[in-house]
């Protein structure tokens, strides 16, 4: 991408070429319907259907017949979430989840709830932890489900997942989890967890947008969910709809990939995140990451660059870096992330916080040379600030 630094890859990561090599052949040379039985043309393109959902159980560990596609990770969580809730529907009444989800949880909870459904929102501490005693003590009777995302999109970080689903087993009720920044970053197999419900996307993974998937355990106890999208009874009447050939080819790639690289990328992310952030702190007075700088992803690091306003240190930048004030889902938003807040950051510095989320094609060169171009940026902002201004002679603006 000529001289421009791509560092948001947690809004959507750049496709990986083998996976549009992949893919091509079924734009046109392989147009078949997978659910055309008639001829050659549907047998390849079911054929193609496996092999791809084949790469993704490889992934999770899971059996084949337990990944429901979708087109992307906010319709599996309105499937698991609201096919769940029709199940259970006057039987069960309450779901927990937590202040810090994204928002296609915290969304689809509120349209729950506008339908009657009971909901408990767990606080986080100011490293974005929740407190496992409070889950357990809000678990009644009533509690049919637990929605807590694998891991944080602002801060990376990773929620205590093995023990959560060790509570909802315990208690009998579900554990949903968004893991949407987690697969293809680090080992995501919901089964040795406890996980019920499993939601990801495929560009989020070096895949193709408009593609995802819900894993839906099988092992007793089954779990059932409605469908929510009718018409044809497709993927055991669970998804309607012609399936999308070349997608579900790009995200079996970009999975087969991800087993096979997870690990190298793994430790070569944490590097450069480390050095990048190393730097920052060294050579920017007054930042702080955000979050717990040990239980998070190794490709993300969310810093606040205090008395500077994140907004116009990214228009200062965007030209030749690309990161985010937070999920990509709300970044025409003005208001300062949710995430931050209820992390305890005040406005001020949540609005001076920006995200950097590395990806697998990324340089120690492009580190360097965005560390020093924010680095630049950021003594110009304040320069400019009457609130750095202040800070330098002394006023509390903490007050």
């Amino acid at each position: 991408m000529d001289h421009r630094i791509y560092f948001d890859n947690n809004a959507t990561t750049p496709m990986d070429p083998e996976v549009l090599e992949k893919m091509l052949p079924f734009f046109i040379e392989k147009p078949g319907n997978a659910s055309s039985r008639s001829h050659a043309f549907g047998w390849e393109a079911s054929a193609a259907v496996e092999e791809g959902v084949r790469h993704l159980a490889d992934l999770f560990k899971v059996g084949e017949d337990e990944i429901v596609l979708t087109s992307g990770a906010t319709e599996s969580i309105n499937l698991a979430l609201k096919g769940l809730a029709d199940t259970w529907k006057g039987i069960k009444n309450h779901i927990i989840t937590c202040e810090t989800e994204h928002s296609a949880v915290l969304d689809t909870c509120e349209a729950l709830e506008k339908m009657g459904w009971r909901l408990t929102y767990l606080k986080v501490d100011q490293q974005g932890h929740i407190d496992l005693q409070e889950l357990k003590d809000n678990i009644d009777e009533h509690t049919l489900c637990v929605a807590i995302m694998w891991a944080n999109n602002e801060t990376g970080l990773i929620h205590p997942v093995r023990e959560i689903g060790n509570i909802c087993k315990k208690h009998q009720v579900f554990f949903m989890c968004d893991a949407t920044q987690a697969v293809g970053k680090i080992t995501t197999h919901p089964q040795d967890l406890g996980i019920d419900l499993m939601a990801f996307s495929a560009h989020k993974f070096y895949g193709p947008k408009g593609m995802g998937g819900l894993y839906v355990r099988k092992s007793k106890p089954r779990v059932k969910i409605h469908a929510l999208i009718h018409g044809g009874g497709h993927q055991d009447n669970r998804r309607s709809g012609t399936l999308n050939v070349p997608g579900i080819v790009g995200m079996g790639t970009a999975a087969e990939l991800a087993l096979r690289q997870m690990k190298t990328d793994e430790v070569r992310l944490r590097e450069l995140r480390d050095h990048l952030e190393n730097r920052l702190l060294m050579e920017v007075s007054e930042t702080k990451v955000n979050g717990d700088r040990e239980d998070r992803l190794p490709h993300v690091s969310n810093v606040v660059f205090k008395y500077v306003d994140g907004e116009q240190l990214m228009v200062k930048i965007n030209s030749v870096v690309a990161v985010s004030s937070g999920s990509a889902c709300t970044s025409a938003n003005p208001d300062p992330s949710h995430v931050l807040l209820h992390m305890g950051l005040s406005e001020l510095d949540a609005k001076a916080s920006i995200r950097f989320s590395l990806g697998r094609f990324n340089t120690l060169e492009e580190v360097n040379k965005a560390v020093d171009m924010v680095v630049e940026k950021v003594a110009e902002l304040r320069a400019e600030s009457p609130l750095w201004q202040m800070f330098q002679a002394g006023v509390d603006l903490e007050i």
